[in-house]
């Protein structure tokens, strides 16, 4: 067993869901196994479970032993304290969290067909250059073009039903839409639900309080996505930390629970900068909509 298995295993619920429980004894009910993370931080995201008559929802994090918890440090690093289930192949371990709590623990070794994890093994020693080739379903071409067909359709839905929630929660005021959306994009695929939860704490309104002050803004920015913690020793950051401890305080404002990654990125894709990108482009937006309502 390995943690890429086990990833795969959990993704696509190759296990018995029929009468699941925690290792302590509390009936467990998968909702929805969360979304594959390829980054820094827990294994999956968004993930929704139920335990007794409770809901969650949160991160999901998966190792072959769960004293790997303790091996990877994830006790110390605060990304992890969102967890709701920790899922193991072999529970050798009890885990707390950041408050010494238990956290919720499912082992699968019992629960997975032992068919599954020989076809795994067949596929890796497999010479073929395709381990998969002699499964894969022969369509002709009227079939392939129906199928990507359909995939673009569904893209389309779900980035349009995207928008219209956005539209509906802001009272549909369109440019706090392209606000949100803009600043979604700006963080690309890996940072996209970050900054989208940035976008949606700084609105519009508040953009154009400080449309003047390029450093508020980026202050702001910054403060929001938790990146202005701790000690500094350039004049610049500091500086920023201290416009952002006003303005939170004056705003009523708090980071969003989520940091950025910086993980297996290129510089220019680097969160910090994107987000200073971000500030000049807002104010550049406040500049635009100035004109042309004079």
């Amino acid at each position: 067993m390995n943690e890429r298995l086990l990833q795969f295993i959990w993704q696509f619920r190759y296990f018995n869901q029929s009468t699941l429980s925690t290792t302590d004894g509390k009936p467990l009910q998968i909702i929805h196994p969360g979304h594959l993370n390829r980054n820094s931080g827990p294994d999956f995201s968004e993930a929704r479970i139920k335990t007794g008559d409770t809901t969650w929802v949160g991160n999901i994090e998966l190792h072959v032993y769960a004293s790997h918890w303790y091996q990877h440090k994830h006790a110390s690093d605060k990304n992890y304290n969102n967890v709701i289930l920790h899922v193991v192949w072999i529970n050798d371990k009890d885990i707390l969290d950041d408050i010494h709590q238990p956290i919720a623990t499912l082992e699968l070794q019992s629960l997975v067909p032992k068919i599954t994890l020989q076809r795994f093994e067949q596929l890796i020693q497999t010479a073929d250059a395709i381990p998969c080739a002699f499964s894969l379903p022969a369509l002709n071409e009227i079939g392939w073009l129906s199928w990507k067909e359909r995939l673009i359709a569904e893209r389309l839905q779900e980035k349009s039903g995207l928008i219209m929630h956005w539209l509906k929660e802001s009272n549909s005021n369109w440019e706090e839409v392209f606000w949100i959306s803009l600043c979604r994009s700006f963080g690309m695929k890996v940072n996209a639900e970050v900054f989208e939860q940035i976008a949606l704490t700084v609105t519009v309104n508040l953009l154009a309080k400080h449309k003047n002050q390029i450093h508020q803004l980026e202050a702001l920015l910054l403060g929001q996505a938790g990146l202005l913690q701790g000690e500094f020793e350039e004049a610049y950051a500091i500086m920023l930390k201290k416009e952002y401890n006003f303005l939170s305080k004056k705003y009523g404002l708090t980071p969003v629970k989520k940091q950025p990654a910086f993980l297996r990125m290129r510089p220019s894709n680097f969160p910090t900068l994107r987000m200073a990108q971000l500030a000049m482009l807002g104010l550049l937006m406040q500049g635009v909509a100035q004109s042309a309502s004079a």
